[in-house]
């Protein structure tokens, strides 16, 4: 134990110096003893602020009312035994706790966070500031409080920021929104995705550090309506509702992209775009393995690679074909089952009466990478499967039938875009390309590293949102892991036989 140094008094320095040790040493131990007592005092000093500034807010009659029930409680309180002594205690007590040292928190950024709003503040002078303008919002060696609203950093790092600019900023124009961004993006830290919400009646801009999206959601069988068809998962505030689903062996809401088809439905159809190996065939097997459970199903695979066979066979599947043969087939067969079903459709209609049966269960259309097909149909002279597929597509919306469609960016023919209003970009693309398939740029910037499965969707004319899409490999692939082939395979429906009678009829005298 280390020992305490002697005072000042018992050496033999000068007199004004051992004097000047001697009060120093006086006051540190005086503060120690008399440290309860300035506790307390402290403490009956905030009370009487407390009392003073209710005093002075209170109306008149409550002052009164106050008063005489005071002067009761005193009175009954000193007729008490030891009566004056408690009370004593506890307004001791009271002010001990009240008067305590209280550690704040520091106020206002740290001096490392001050650096870095200075330097964004910097940074977008250049392009937030006009010549003319007599009061800058943003100038060289300005104030950057005048211009950062709010805050908040994590772990040393820019989470959320929403600044003000000026009125004269073009934030109505791409480009300028772009620049803007970009810079943003730089300055508060890459690798990570950024939303920025703009607000053009206040001059308000919104930046907000994004967590990535869950890549541990596999296929499974969701929580959904008929006619509800789950994309992926985007952020809790871009969806309005959210599902259970099972992560690990757990099970936590998550909140979805839903799809919705049907008769009554604006985006019937879907076109989803993205590069190879950025999950477009996967979010279609997605979309297959949901489909079963409500409705039949054609697949066409125009890549030949065998992504669908683990669907053959399968109950409420019609047809799985890669050849252009078997394509060209499948899809002339739903062209006119699409027409044959309008049809029906439009005479019970006609007629007052419910539609049939048959044109009530969805068939589902899906037709992965047709422009392999195409080119080989315009090699051999033969019919264009797109063309094949212009009457479901024109109208699939009331005949109960659904197209997806899944092709590759560098294939896409603007021709496909007319008549699906559900759009999903997967992998990483221009953003040029983006804005072409989904008719709006995305307001988040693009992810540091894309998983596959990850990108955009956009329904119709609503916004644009990110997603990820549940994990769902072809199971016949050998690099599969058995946990997920088993999975993929239990959600494929079984077939049910038809139970027969034995008993015997008395028209045919048996059953």
């Amino acid at each position: 134990m280390a020992r305490r140094p002697l005072p000042g008094i018992l050496s033999n320095r000068p007199a004004w110096d051992r004097g000047r040790d001697l009060a120093r040493f006086a006051a540190d131990n005086a503060t120690d003893v008399l440290h309860p007592i300035i506790t307390i005092t402290r403490g009956l000093r905030r009370q009487a602020a407390w009392l003073h500034r209710w005093w002075s807010t209170a109306p008149r009659d409550r002052r009164n009312t106050t008063l005489f029930v005071s002067a009761a409680a005193l009175f009954v309180v000193a007729l008490l035994p030891y009566g004056p002594v408690l009370v004593g205690v506890g307004l001791m007590g009271s002010a001990a706790w009240l008067g305590r040292d209280r550690v704040r928190a520091p106020d206002g950024p740290s001096e490392a966070e001050r650096v870095r709003l200075r330097c964004l503040y910097e940074a977008l002078v250049p392009y937030l500031s006009a010549e003319g303008d007599p009061r800058p919002l943003y100038r060289h060696e300005g104030d950057w409080r005048h211009a950062f609203v709010a805050y908040q950093f994590a772990q040393g790092r820019l989470v959320a920021l929403r600044l003000r600019y000026p009125a004269y900023f073009t934030d109505g124009e791409p480009e300028s929104r772009a620049r803007i961004e970009q810079l943003l993006h730089a300055k508060a830290g890459r690798g990570r995705e950024y939303r920025f919400d703009w607000n053009e009646e206040e001059n308000h801009l919104t930046l907000t550090a994004l967590p990535p999206l869950p890549t541990t959601i596999v296929a499974q069988r969701f929580v959904t309506a008929p006619g509800e068809t789950v994309l992926g998962f985007t952020d809790a505030d871009s969806a309005s509702r959210t599902i259970p689903v099972r992560v690990d062996d757990t099970v936590r809401d998550a909140p979805p992209v839903v799809w919705r088809t049907g008769p009554r439905s604006t985006e019937p159809h879907l076109l989803a775009v993205g590069r190879p190996g950025s999950g477009v065939t996967t979010l279609l097997r997605s979309i297959a393995l949901q489909a079963l459970h409500h409705g039949d199903l054609l697949a066409v695979d125009g890549g030949g690679t065998g992504e669908y066979l683990f669907l053959s066979g399968r109950p409420g599947v019609l047809a799985v074909e890669s050849g252009l043969a078997g394509a060209l087939a499948t899809l002339e067969w739903a062209a006119h089952e699409t027409e044959r079903r309008l049809i029906a459709v439009s005479r019970a209609r006609q007629a007052g009466r419910p539609a049939p049966r048959d044109t009530r269960r969805p068939l589902w259309i899906i037709v992965d990478r047709p422009s392999g097909l195409s080119q080989l149909a315009h090699a051999e002279g033969r019919t264009d499967p797109l063309r094949l597929l212009e009457v479901p597509l024109r109208h699939g919306r009331a005949a109960g039938v659904a197209v997806a469609l899944g092709e590759q960016a560098e294939a896409l023919d603007f021709g496909e875009l007319r008549h699906a209003n559900a759009r999903v970009v997967l992998g990483a693309l221009p953003a040029a390309q983006i804005r072409d398939v989904l008719g709006a740029l995305p307001c988040t910037t693009p992810a540091a590293h894309v998983p596959a499965g990850r990108g955009y969707a956009r329904l119709g004319d609503g916004p644009v949102q990110r997603l990820q899409v549940p994990a769902t490999p072809d199971p016949y692939d050998e690099d599969t892991p058995d946990a997920h082939r088993q999975l993929v395979l239990s959600l494929l429906p079984t077939a049910h036989p038809q139970p027969v009678s034995m008993a015997k009829s008395p028209e045919t005298g048996g059953g």
